[in-house]
């Protein structure tokens, strides 16, 4: 190469690598568990193709424990994208703190149940074997988010026996309910299976069957006080495409956006 391309080619370069670096964004996340052992797999490459920088503060979608996400954005945390339960993102929306035409559902999450490894795994393919192992059970634990409201408000009493479970059965705030079965401080876990599965210590008995299950829906939106709304869509983009999709089957979610289209 002759001197002149040379020095053209290296002024190219390190033009292209000024404006990388300028339109390099840091983005701040906020997400709760139903996602995250798949958003850890996912950030690295979209940091990567993209060049942003991706800041994460992790907890559950509602609640008021100190890390839940609206206890964060009442506190002012920097918040550009929130990844939670659709219908707490869409409470949010309704406060204003998300901007309404930027939420994206990404993903559906059924509840599974677990036990601590090596023991017994009840039958739960009939409802009413789910019915009689927590029953049979002296300890049950459940989340503080979405499939634990469901279980201790909806399906204890589909099962009739919510009165038996006031003693025995427990909310656990914060801390992952896989761990709480893994130290043997409950029989009987449940919480979305994308959050058990990450989970050393416990087996994993299966899905709710059908009669009791009850999806939830993860989804995606920028906070109205985001400074790098652009960079923020970018990621939601990303987890919405198919470049996204095997981490999220994977992690024991059944993707909603597959072609990257919203």
């Amino acid at each position: 190469m002759r001197p002149a391309c040379r020095a053209l080619a290296l002024a190219v370069t390190a033009a292209l690598a000024f404006t990388s670096a300028a339109s390099a964004a840091e983005v701040h996340v906020m997400i709760s568990g139903g996602l995250t052992a798949a958003y850890k797999a996912l950030v690295p490459e979209f940091e990567r193709k993209t060049g942003h920088k991706v800041v994460t503060a992790f907890g559950p979608s509602m609640g008021t424990t100190t890390n839940a996400i609206p206890v964060r954005l009442e506190r002012g945390e920097p918040a550009d994208v929130l990844i939670m339960v659709g219908y707490a993102l869409g409470d949010l929306i309704k406060q204003g703190k998300v901007k309404p035409d930027s939420r994206v559902d990404l993903v559906k999450s059924p509840i599974g149940i677990a036990v601590k490894s090596g023991a017994p795994k009840p039958d739960i393919s009939p409802a009413d074997s789910v019915k009689q192992a927590l029953l049979a059970a002296k300890t049950i634990a459940y989340s503080d988010s979405a499939s634990g409201v469901y279980v201790s408000t909806e399906m204890f009493s589909k099962l009739g026996i919510a009165d038996q479970m006031k003693d025995k059965a427990r909310m656990i705030p914060a801390t992952p309910v896989g761990e709480i079965v893994a130290h043997g401080e409950a029989e009987i876990g449940f919480q979305q299976i994308s959050e058990l599965k990450p989970v050393a210590g416990i087996d994993i008995v299966g899905p709710l069957p059908e009669p009791l299950q009850k999806i939830t829906v993860f989804s995606a939106g920028i906070a109205t006080v985001s400074k790098e709304p652009d960079a923020g869509k970018a990621l939601i983009s990303f987890l919405a495409s198919p470049d996204a999709r095997d981490a999220l089957v994977k992690s024991g979610l059944d993707p909603i956006v597959g072609d990257g289209t919203h």
